[in-house]
């Protein structure tokens, strides 16, 4: 199942296709070290730890959890929707297949997370950093609320940020080429700087601008106090 944004197509789980069953897991506890074919929903829960753990073709949904902890693990096939992951710390994962919809991750932490075919829409990701992040595949954000979020040393060449909040987004230095920035207001993005070889439209070059002006601190002769 795919899905476009601008000139990227993402392709999704597929998990209404015939002969697929989810059976219904209260934990993600496994001897292997891997949970397939799953259905976890409406989990309530103080801690969410998983360590070297593989998620592969399933669906999670209204979860909560205060505190989520992944490191090490790969989802593949997998789809968060209607869930509160809020402050999750996500560490040297991968992955493919995945789409967050709906889901409020607040304030988490994205750290050497490699990405393919990952979709984030109508997503609140206020005050969250992706560091070390690599685009390999298809990445989108759709509708998401990025307010007060830093981008550092990651590469999201060719990614799509689509009908998105970006206000006081910091994009540090990084890999942009060919990021599709259109149809999103630019004017108080920082690091407006480093956006090199981005997708814009033409209006928008007077918002990047913006952005600029304010990150220099520049100051306007007409403002200056004209008495010598």
């Amino acid at each position: 199942m795919d899905s476009t944004f601008g000139r990227v197509t993402v392709t999704l789980p597929n998990l209404t296709e015939p002969g697929l069953y989810l059976s219904n897991v209260t934990a993600f506890d496994s001897a292997r070290g891997i949970v397939q074919d799953f259905q976890y929903a409406d989990a309530n829960l103080r801690n969410l730890d998983l360590t070297d753990t593989n998620l592969i073709t399933g669906r999670v949904t209204g979860l909560r959890a205060d505190r989520v902890q992944f490191e090490k693990i790969r989802l593949d096939s997998v789809e968060f929707d209607g869930c509160d992951l809020a402050t999750a710390r996500i560490t040297d994962a991968k992955l493919s297949r995945v789409v967050f919809r709906n889901c409020k991750i607040m304030g988490a932490a994205f750290t050497g997370v490699t990405l393919d075919n990952v979709l984030f829409e109508n997503c609140k990701l206020d005050y969250s950093s992706f560091e070390q992040v690599r685009a390999i595949g298809p990445l989108a954000f759709s509708k998401c609320v990025l307010n007060e979020t830093t981008f550092t040393g990651s590469d999201l060449s060719r990614a799509v940020l689509d009908a998105c909040s970006l206000r006081l987004a910091e994009f540090g230095r990084g890999k942009y080429q060919d990021l599709d920035l259109r149809g999103n207001d630019l004017s108080t993005v920082r690091g407006a700087a480093n956006l090199g070889k981005v997708i814009i439209d033409r209006a928008q070059q007077a918002e990047l601008a913006e952005a600029l002006v304010a990150e220099l601190d520049v100051t306007f002769a007409d403002t200056l106090d004209s008495r010598r």
